[in-house]
């Protein structure tokens, strides 16, 4: 997701559910540095979304923004600190039951 690239976030995965799942078609997990990026990082992809017309059915986490979740529509995106991403481990959950068609974005 460029918005989060742009906001640079750090070790992007979209996760795509297929039929594994019947919340969302994908998950997106990325990493903020701090409490105050990952806040920032979820408030830039809103507005973004917003703009481009995409719904945002709930959100999650901003007031402690240790792990902010937006839910927008087909599309969950789940941001966190590294440390709290580490604890939950939510890649390794549903990268299992997506198999190989997991994509890692890398940001240079």
């Amino acid at each position: 997701m460029q918005a989060l690239d742009d906001e640079k976030g750090e070790d992007i995965l979209s996760i795509p559910l297929g039929n594994t799942s019947s919340i969302a078609d994908y998950i997106v997990i990325a990493s903020g540095t701090s409490s105050r990026k990952v806040l920032s990082m979820a408030q830039n992809l809103e507005v973004k979304l917003k703009k481009a017309g995409v719904t945002i059915l709930g959100r999650e986490g901003v007031k402690q923004a240790d792990w902010v979740l937006l839910d927008a529509c087909d599309v969950i995106v789940h941001l966190f600190k590294p440390e709290v991403r580490e604890f939950y481990g939510l890649e390794r959950m549903w990268s299992a039951s997506a198999d190989d068609e997991t994509i890692q974005i890398s940001v240079e």
